[in-house]
């Protein structure tokens, strides 16, 4: 799956603020936090791991990437984070009372093991979400105005594989073991700055990202080039309006 080696302060300064838009659903989904243990599986940088925090969790983070680790640590010193890649985590079964993954699971060679995981480690509550729509049409585009292939980008096998629809998402989750008591697709506009989107792809992040890293020196003058092509015609206000949808899943163990 994809290489997040070395991208942890890129990602902080660019993707970490859109995929924290799904907090509002996420916190009201778990219930009350009061004297509760949470655990924020792929935790990254910290940001909602942080904001459940603030929220009145326990919250403990797990996040396997070093730079993603250190950023943490800097930005939110009080946050305890472990070490822990799923699909095997460091902790006991029943560890915490609940345990969210927030964009983890679309990212995995193994969903169906990596969501019976979380269910292994859950004593009472489950959360996660997967993009349904995502701004890869818009790193598209650039390629396209630079005479650039875009990737395709990798896929699972098909036994591996889950159709990325809220009915998709509520169906592997159920096959590995969640009681899934409800599932919505979340929708909203995120207003980046081009200078954090262009931090995402100089840094390494994501698909575009290591496309970026990949090309020849040449290349990367024309996809610079392109992409303030791009966002100069797209921008309102000095931002780039990108609409995002999620899906977002909670449940309890079975």
């Amino acid at each position: 799956m994809k290489d997040w080696a070395g991208t942890g302060r890129a990602y902080a300064d660019s993707y970490a603020s859109l995929c924290v838009g799904t907090v509002s659903a996420l916190r009201e989904s778990l219930g009350d936090p009061a004297g509760r243990r949470l655990l924020d599986v792929g935790s990254g940088t910290g940001l909602l791991a942080s904001a459940l925090t603030d929220a009145g969790w326990d919250v403990t983070g797990c996040e396997p990437e070093p730079t993603m680790r250190t950023v943490s640590q800097h930005d939110h010193p009080a946050l305890t984070v472990r070490d822990g890649a799923l699909p095997h985590l460091p902790f006991a079964d029943g560890s915490f009372d609940a345990v969210v993954a927030n964009f983890v699971l679309n990212h995995v060679a193994d969903p169906r093991a990596s969501a019976a995981e979380l269910a292994r480690v859950s004593s009472d509550r489950l959360a996660a979400t997967i993009w349904t729509t995502s701004p890869t049409w818009l790193w598209r585009e650039v390629c396209e105005r630079a005479g650039l292939t875009p990737e395709q980008g990798e896929r699972l096998s098909p036994e591996k594989d889950f159709e990325r629809t809220v009915g998709g998402f509520e169906a592997m989750l159920t096959e590995a073991g969640w009681h899934v008591s409800g599932a919505i697709d979340l929708t909203w506009t995120w207003h980046a700055d081009p200078t954090a989107l262009w931090i995402s792809a100089e840094g390494g992040v994501g698909g575009a990202g290591l496309f970026f890293r990949a090309l020849a020196p040449a290349g990367r003058v024309s996809f610079r080039r392109a992409f303030d092509a791009v966002c100069a015609e797209r921008s309102v206000d000095g931002l780039v309006p990108l609409l995002h949808s999620a899906a977002v899943a909670v449940g309890s163990p079975r």
